[in-house]
């Protein structure tokens, strides 16, 4: 299984992915499981959340950050302020050029 990848973009990186333009989504402080059906990039716009693999990898972000969920990961969130974010499906680039 691919690990999370987690990064603090550049502007530049921002802009060639267009993150503006991507969905928005919320969550009040709680903690879920969440399986990816897909690939799922998403950028942090507020909150603090750890991430936990079935594996036992913990995973904690913020706002600020990349972030790129594998397709096929089972995870248990823990939303420890509320969080805001963009997120898209399907596999991107998020290498800085």
């Amino acid at each position: 299984m691919e690990k999370i990848k987690k990064k603090k973009p550049s502007e530049k990186l921002l802009e060639k992915l267009n993150v503006e333009s991507w969905g928005t989504w919320e969550k009040e402080k709680s903690e879920f499981d969440w399986s990816y059906s897909d690939t799922e990039t998403c950028f942090i716009l507020e909150g603090e959340v750890e991430v936990t693999t079935e594996g036992g990898e913990k995973v904690e972000f913020e706002k600020g950050d990349l972030l790129q969920f594998p397709k096929g990961l089972n995870c248990r969130w823990n939303v420890k302020s509320p969080v805001r974010k963009y997120y898209n499906f399907g596999p991107l680039d998020i290498e800085e050029e």
